[in-house]
């Protein structure tokens, strides 16, 4: 009776492969989903997706080397970091579509850009007038009736301002318009990118001109 249990048993415990294992009622998570959940992953080419794996990178990699190399990474590092800040830049200056502000970006807006440039405005004084008029703060603590008359004074150029910023907006999109006729900027956005350019300083802005003074645009 024992024997015919213990061959039955034995006939069933032969029908299961060697190497078998019974279910875990879940499926095993993927090695990338438990590397990432602890932080780490292999295969650092690939970008991390984490903050929390980023940090574990740069911590292995810190303790990976010298503090010699580690000093000589960063530096490198910092220098393409400028390298490329130098590269981008020098592309906004000359007008490149690809690395423009959305704000900068197409026909209309190199148009105005050109228009502006092309002509001096009493706009163009606005920083230096900003500059002044602290200096006035200052003075007033000092000399009151002084400051009071250059703060008139600095009342009738801000005044000036506001009042020609109005002729550069309703000049820009009168132009625009004439050369862009499907345009569809609103006419208020032009205007004030137009106002904009014309407060900067000519070697401030960005883009680059691209036109002298007195050019026709």
């Amino acid at each position: 009776m024992s024997d015919t249990t213990n061959n039955s048993g034995s006939d069933f415990n032969d029908e299961r492969p060697r190497a078998y294992t019974p279910k875990k009622g879940r499926p095993t998570p993927k090695r990338d989903e438990v590397e990432r959940a602890r932080g780490v992953r292999r295969g650092p080419v690939a970008a991390p997706e984490t903050a929390k794996e980023a940090r574990a990178r740069r911590k292995a990699m810190k303790e990976s080397m010298s503090k010699e190399e580690y000093k000589a990474y960063k530096n490198k590092q910092r220098e393409e970091r400028q390298r490329r800040a130098r590269e981008t830049q020098a592309a906004m200056d000359r007008g490149d579509e690809k690395y423009l502000l959305p704000r900068d970006k197409g026909e209309e807006r190199k148009f105005v850009r050109d228009w502006v440039d092309s002509k001096r405005f009493l706009n163009n004084l606005v920083l230096p007038v900003a500059l002044a008029l602290l200096v006035i703060m200052f003075v007033g603590q000092i000399y009151p009736t002084v400051a009071g008359t250059l703060s008139m004074v600095t009342m009738v150029i801000i005044l000036g301002f506001l009042i020609e910023g109005i002729f550069i907006g309703r000049g820009a999109n009168k132009r625009v318009r004439e050369k862009f006729p499907h345009t569809t900027d609103t006419g208020f956005g032009m205007g004030f990118y137009a106002y904009s350019r014309a407060t900067q300083l000519r070697n401030l802005r960005t883009p680059k001109p691209r036109v002298k003074v007195g050019d026709q645009v």
